[in-house]
């Protein structure tokens, strides 16, 4: 079974049971998971840029903080899902 870097209704999560990791979905799973790594390094960079702006207001520093968690997040679903995290 392969965790999904998707929630399916209420958050749940989705999984994928198949033997062909080249399937559609497979392959599919495999781009987002990309997307989701490659959006983390954008959102960290931003988020170092906010934090050493000495005149970065709440505003600046509460959207940067709701992305790194965000971004947090789907990296963690993407580790669990390849096994590297619990």
């Amino acid at each position: 079974m392969r965790l999904l870097p998707w929630t399916g209704a209420g958050g749940k999560p989705c999984y994928l049971s198949t033997d062909d990791p080249h399937s559609p979905l497979s392959r599919l799973a495999d781009d987002i998971e990309a997307l989701h790594l490659a959006d983390a390094a954008g959102v960290l960079e931003g988020a170092r840029a906010v934090l050493d702006d000495p005149g970065a207001g709440e505003h600046a520093v509460r959207f940067a903080l709701a992305r790194a968690v965000e971004s947090l997040g789907d990296t963690l679903r993407v580790a669990v899902s390849r096994g590297e995290c619990a």
